[in-house]
């Protein structure tokens, strides 16, 4: 049933019921209106017959017949549309209309009241009348008949009933036109609304306001659910051309170092007493293979966590205990490296730590594994700081090691998918996933020369430093490049300045 209909049904039964409530409200009003007057008028003919009927009780009790005669038509003539009863010490005398004998009378009346029933009522009023002499007292009874109320209650009450009888349909029909023409912005919207589809078309929910707020709140509910469905429709997507170019990537780049541990396996079963340096050599080709295989995927799985990562897992984190962290590791792995740190205190970024701490430990790494010098042991320096510029205030990381350095023309090239020098015991990776953490963060990354005219590179990131207002951090701004891993590769020149292994 349509919302017009089913408001047009309800019109119908309620609109009677409320002409009936009220038509009853306004009948005990007039009624109480009418009886008012007719009061009045008992109270005025009341009062206008008192002296007569004290003269009457006066004569009547001095004993003069002609007197009491001529009193009494005078009594009736002041009573004039009114009945009387004068009930004395002598008698009762009575004329004009009056109810018949068998309608019982209250004791006393002295405040209007209605007498009678089934038949005709009436409206009755008493009070008592003292003669000239003591001990001559007696009632004056005045009555009127409430057939005129009556008649005029009757007619309000078929008027009312009309009413409610005719209202019912016009106001359906009127409720019915008014609905319809309410909900018709509805029915555009449902259209509207109905004919998208987003397998077929990109066009999305258009709505002009209608001043209905029930229409354009629901507009806005339909637009938000959309827009929100076209996110989740695309980091679906994202998530899947990951997983497709994570399949074809291992894929491809797994391919020569598995035949390559194939190749040696099959050396090891087919010469089983192969001398010692041959064998020796074999089975450090075959941990070779396995390191790098393992590293490809480990670099893998961070890029593709790296592209699926939501902005609701950013917290704060302490970049200075970050990057401690990450030279202790360092140092454990290589202990004859020479890694010295300086950090300031109470530097937070807003990111999302896993990420941030891979992306030290790739910087870091990278630096002592292509950047050791000629001779002595590899050596890396680290500085974390606060930038000096307050209207932007960021992190510096800055990354120095002592080895030939990367040349201008191959710095951008770095940062590309499996680009590295020949020879390298790297994946590729390492610094493709520094760039992509550093996006994420809405960083940014510099290589240049080491200072002081020595060799070496330099690595300086600079992350947004995180405001913190009333305990809460202020948002990052929505994450930018999403497709590290599934993005083309590009053809850039090998370079031989790269990532970790």
């Amino acid at each position: 049933m349509r919302l017009s209909t089913r408001v047009a049904l309800a019109v119908v039964a309620v609109v009677p019921l409320l002409v009936l409530a009220s038509g009853a409200l306004l009948i005990r009003l007039v009624a109480a209106d009418l009886h008012a007057q007719q009061d009045a008028h008992l109270r005025e003919r009341a009062a206008a017959v008192a002296p007569d009927a004290r003269a009457l009780l006066r004569v009547t009790a001095a004993d003069r017949p002609a007197a009491e005669q001529a009193r009494s038509r005078k009594l009736f003539a002041s009573a004039l549309d009114v009945g009387i009863r004068l009930v004395g010490p002598d008698g009762t005398v009575e004329g004009g209309p009056l109810p018949a004998a068998s309608v019982a009378l209250p004791a006393a009346a002295p405040r209007p009241v209605t007498a009678g029933a089934g038949g005709t009522r009436w409206r009755v009023l008493s009070q008592p009348v003292a003669g000239p002499r003591k001990g001559v007292r007696g009632t004056l009874w005045v009555f009127s008949p409430d057939a005129a109320t009556e008649a005029q209650l009757r007619r309000v009450r078929l008027r009312v009933l009309t009413v409610a009888l005719l209202a019912a349909p016009l106001s359906g029909l009127l409720a019915w036109a008014a609905a319809g023409r309410a909900v018709r912005p509805l029915r555009r919207l449902q259209q509207r609304a109905g004919g998208l589809d987003p397998r077929v078309s990109a066009v999305r929910l258009e709505h002009t306001p209608t001043r209905l707020a029930e229409v354009d709140d629901l507009a806005r509910t339909l637009q938000t659910v959309l827009s929100r469905y076209d996110e989740q429709a695309a980091r679906t997507g994202e998530a899947l051309a990951t997983a497709r170019s994570f399949a074809a990537t291992a894929s491809h780049e797994l391919r020569n170092p598995l035949m390559s541990i194939g190749t040696n396996l099959d050396i090891l079963a087919r010469y089983p007493d192969l001398p010692g340096d041959d064998r020796a050599e074999v089975l450090e080709d075959l941990r070779a293979e396995h390191a790098r295989v393992l590293g490809l995927l480990v670099m893998l799985r961070a890029l593709a966590q790296g592209d699926l990562v939501e902005e609701d897992t950013f917290v704060p984190v302490d970049a200075g205990e970050l990057v401690d962290a990450a030279a202790a590791d360092l140092r454990r792995r290589h202990p004859g490296a020479r890694v010295t740190v300086s950090t300031a205190p109470g530097l937070l970024v807003r990111g999302w730590e896993q990420g941030l701490r891979s992306m030290t430990d790739n910087l870091l790494t990278n630096a002592l594994v292509h950047g050791s010098p000629a001779s002595g042991p590899p050596a890396v320096e680290v500085v974390l700081r606060r930038s000096g510029d307050e209207r932007a205030p960021a992190v510096v990381l800055t990354v120095d090691d002592h080895g030939p350095g990367v040349p201008p023309e191959a710095r951008a090239a770095v940062f590309e998918r499996f680009h590295h020098r020949p020879g390298s015991p790297g994946s590729g990776l390492g610094l493709t996933l520094v760039a992509q953490q550093i996006a994420l963060h809405r960083g940014t990354v510099a290589v240049g020369d080491r200072p002081g005219g020595g060799p070496g590179a330099r690595f300086e990131i600079r992350l947004p430093l995180s405001g913190v207002r009333g305990g809460e951090p202020t948002p990052t701004l929505p994450l930018l490049r999403r497709d590290w891993l599934s993005a083309q590769r590009r053809q850039e020149p090998q370079g031989f300045h790269k990532d970790a292994p």
